[in-house]
């Protein structure tokens, strides 16, 4: 109790100056999910221009989730090192090139590729985000933190919504130019507004040591585990569904997009609360929630539900318990990591967490592909769910609510 009430008179936990960098931290983190999410809500319009394939468009739609996955390895560790407010900075500025390549006329699939390949870099805030929010917040209150921080990831309800709006009425170039200009404004408010907090230190250890130091830690590998489902759900859900419901239940493009925004806002309400109540309850317990009800879920569609009503709610709870699952889980990371590595090892697990996103889309493609459904999909997310619901229970049973 005595440490406690230490950390909350400490000048660094004052709540005005976490709040505003926990602030501009959540804006930058929205502003580049948003570009980084841009190729999925457009998947109709390259399809048709291209005349793509289902298993091509799946390719396309991942290609920047595998980027945005593995870059967060070394993005996280060089958060470590740098500090947020210049990798927030930088990472923006970078993401501006490949927005502004997608602008051009694309007729070539390769090249199509290319350019969203480089677009996984704006996927790689995520890595810097943790760790810079982390130091600002005292223990007690970093669920709350990483949970408002992860409703960053919003933007890719955004982008679902805006996106394909934007494009039929400012044209695809104009919206291109749009988003980049937001990336440019992002970076200049991060450069000037966000600062790193006075107890960061810079961890100046080579790269390779330090990956190494973390990949030792089993925590790395239990979280990153965890985080492959409940992120990797999401971001799987939230490129990939506005393909499935054109492709499934035959909505137009912007109808998909907008069914797809209530996706990633049921998810992106769901993260904060899930780091609340990994605060008061404990975080394994959140993740238990979340996973069972995935598994419970993944059984109803894989019966193909009707439209709207059953299928709309069914996907809708998907989205919720997977949000509760992103929150729990960092909150339960900084229970298991030293301070020092929290950076490094949340790129680790931030990368897991793309990687469970990336491979989904390229199985529901080669599913519908080979089968004209997607049952065996959603049969293969049960049994995932179920299984890591399993490993938490077994794994983390003595971590309880208050150790810190």
């Amino acid at each position: 109790m005595p440490r406690k009430s230490r950390e909350t008179k400490n000048p660094v936990y004052r709540r005005g100056s976490a709040g505003g960098n926990l602030a501009v931290a959540t804006l930058a983190f929205a502003i580049t999910f948003w570009a980084w999410n841009l190729i999925g809500p457009l998947a109709g319009t390259y399809t048709r221009r291209l005349d793509l394939s289902p298993t091509q468009t799946s390719l396309l739609i991942a290609i920047p989730v595998l980027v945005g996955s593995l870059g967060r390895i070394p993005v996280g560790a060089l958060t470590d090192r740098y500090g947020g407010r210049v990798m927030f900075t930088a990472t923006t500025l970078v993401s501006i090139v490949p927005v502004l390549l997608l602008a051009l006329p694309i007729t070539s699939y390769p090249l199509l590729l290319t350019w969203g390949l480089l677009l996984g870099i704006a996927g790689t805030t995520f890595a810097i985000g943790i760790p810079f929010v982390n130091a600002w917040h005292p223990p007690h209150r970093r669920g709350y933190a990483t949970g408002v921080f992860g409703a960053g990831m919003g933007g890719t309800a955004v982008s679902a919504f805006l996106t394909p709006h934007l494009a039929n009425t400012l044209g695809t170039t104009a919206t291109h130019l749009l988003i980049a200009a937001l990336l440019a404004l992002t970076a200049l408010a991060t450069y000037l507004f966000a600062r790193d907090a006075p107890t960061w230190t810079p961890n100046t250890a080579p790269l390779t040591p330090r990956l190494k130091d973390a990949l030792r830690l089993p925590a790395t590998w239990q979280t990153s585990a965890l985080y492959a489902l409940a992120f990797g759900g999401f971001v799987a859900f939230s490129t990939y569904l506005p393909t499935l419901l054109q492709t499934a239940y035959h909505f137009a493009q912007t109808d998909a997009g907008l069914r797809t925004a209530g996706f990633s806002i049921a998810a992106v309400a769901a993260r904060p609360l899930g780091g609340v109540l990994a605060d008061r309850i404990g975080p394994v317990r959140v993740c238990l929630v979340s996973f069972v009800g995935t598994a419970l879920l993944a059984i109803v569609l894989a019966l193909h539900p009707p439209a709207e009503l059953p299928a709309g709610i069914a996907f809708v709870l998907t989205a919720f318990v997977l949000g509760l699952g992103t929150g729990g889980i960092f909150a339960l990371l900084p229970r298991l990591v030293p301070s020092t590595q929290v950076g490094t090892v949340t790129g680790l697990v931030g990368a897991a967490g793309g990687l469970g996103g990336y491979f989904p889309p390229l199985v529901m493609g080669v599913v519908y592909q080979a089968t004209g459904a997607y049952t065996i999909g959603f049969a293969l997310l049960a049994a995932v769910a179920l299984a890591t619901a399993v490993y938490t229970a077994r794994t983390f049973r003595r971590v309880e609510v208050g150790n810190t």
